[in-house]
């Protein structure tokens, strides 16, 4: 351990000590700053979600250690990770191209890799490397020379230090489970996050993840979140908290987070949540994995993934998604060709994407729809019919073609606003076909 660890741990300690006064004097509130930065999150619509770590060099996922792995072997291999091919600048160029106005990277995964120079651990990617080079310091450098927000996501859960209290994943890694130390992990996690928000510039967000691994406790467990939370706020005022918890979200939080699904949708039975009144997020994977997987080459086309960005823009939500990097530091060429298709289509038609809230209406069978002021853009996704049922309470003033402006025919409904629009016909070979109402 470096001898900077007892200065850091000892400031950490202090910071917990601050937060949970904080924490237990003042209801939670969000500020202005808060106020100001979820308008700014819900905004930006899109975002990319990035999956790295010394995982990627077995090609395995990043849940490799939890297949009954021993940590100890599994913490050797980073002795031979080197991402020569890396280049933070144009990871960001590319991501930024594609239309994503920012990034969440995995600081650090469950298996207690760090991605960063900290000083609460050596197993990390500048000690614990031949490469010896700091990923978030660079990552958040080209973030900030090309304008887009950088998200740090951080496990809660740990499958490596013996501290960790065992929950029910990572039961099979060799962990001395006698040497469980709630307090001592605790400091640790605030240690680190305190790095990460005091050495690294503005963090739009920290998005925990891990919480699930103690919610089958026949005791619930204390996470500590509401003084975590608030240490967070107070080191940065105008970073968002997010945790993938699967619950409602909790005091504290500012953003919720749906897994593989859209807000009310539980298909992959991860999000069965209601949906808040905070700014939405839903994470998806390009493939099938979050961690690089080189058996799996199954990529969502452009033309799904777009359409999965209007889906979620129609319900009012972000969509992040996920590229899981290769060991030797590049994007998967299947990932940049994707990022390159919705880059172009963004471009196009990002105004109706960027800076909308949620359409008048649920999603419908032909499709959903985007608000932004007086206008409503309608995007149809499924072009088997050509009369489209608009059942908005809106007055519809007029309805234009979003490509070339042309006018659309539409009936009024004169009672209850919205109407019909009929449309000749349905170009072929689109993700979208968009109709720009002008309502009152």
């Amino acid at each position: 351990m470096k001898a900077r660890y007892v200065v850091a741990m000892a400031l950490a300690m202090v910071a917990t000590l601050a937060a949970r006064t904080m924490a237990e004097e003042v209801k939670y509130v969000p500020s202005e700053e808060i106020l100001k930065a979820q308008k700014e999150f819900s905004d930006a619509r899109f975002g990319i979600f990035i999956h790295w770590g010394v995982y990627s060099m077995f090609g395995q996922g990043e849940w490799y250690l939890n297949s009954g792995l021993n940590a100890e072997e599994y913490a050797k291999s980073a002795s031979g990770f080197y991402p020569a091919k890396f280049d933070a600048q144009e990871w960001v160029k590319a991501i930024k191209d594609s239309g994503a106005k920012y990034i969440t990277f995995t600081s650090r995964h469950h298996d207690s890799f760090s991605m960063w120079d900290t000083d609460q651990s050596d197993f990390n990617i500048v000690d614990a490397t031949p490469w010896g080079r700091d990923v978030v310091g660079e990552l958040s450098k080209a973030c900030q020379d090309q304008g887009l927000r950088l998200h740090l996501y951080y496990s809660h859960l740990d499958w490596s230090r013996p501290e960790y209290p065992l929950g029910r994943t990572g039961l099979k890694t060799g962990r001395d489970t006698t040497k469980t130390d709630w307090p001592a992990y605790y400091d640790f996690m605030n240690a680190q996050l305190t790095e990460l928000l005091t050495k690294y510039g503005p963090i739009g967000a920290i998005w925990f993840d891990g919480w699930w691994d103690h919610d089958s406790d026949a005791t619930p467990f204390d996470w500590q979140l509401d003084e975590q939370y608030a240490m967070i706020h107070r080191l940065q005022p105008s970073c968002l908290v997010g945790n993938n918890h699967h619950q409602s979200p909790f005091a504290g939080e500012d953003i919720q987070i749906f897994e593989r699904d859209l807000p009310g949708e539980n298909t992959a039975g991860l999000s069965g949540q209601e949906v808040s009144k905070l700014p939405l997020e839903t994470c998806q994977t390009m493939n099938g994995m979050w961690g690089y997987k080189i058996a799996d080459q199954n990529y969502k086309s452009t033309e799904e993934l777009v359409r999965l960005i209007v889906k979620t823009s129609g319900m009012g939500a972000n969509l992040l998604l996920n590229i899981g990097p290769q060991p030797n530091g590049e994007l998967p060429a299947a990932a940049l060709d994707r990022l390159k298709g919705i880059g172009k289509w963004m471009d196009r038609y990002g105004e109706t994407i960027y800076g909308t809230v949620a359409g008048d209406f649920p999603a419908q069978e032909w499709g959903t729809a985007t608000r932004k002021g007086d206008k409503l853009y309608v995007h149809v996704l499924n072009g088997s019919a050509t009369d489209i049922e608009i059942p908005t309470g809106r007055k519809i003033k007029s309805a234009l073609a979003f490509d070339d402006k042309t006018p659309v025919k539409f009936t009024r409904n004169k009672k209850n606003g919205g109407g019909t629009l009929h449309l000749e016909t349905i170009p072929e070979g689109v993700a979208d076909y968009i109709i720009e109402l002008t309502t009152d």
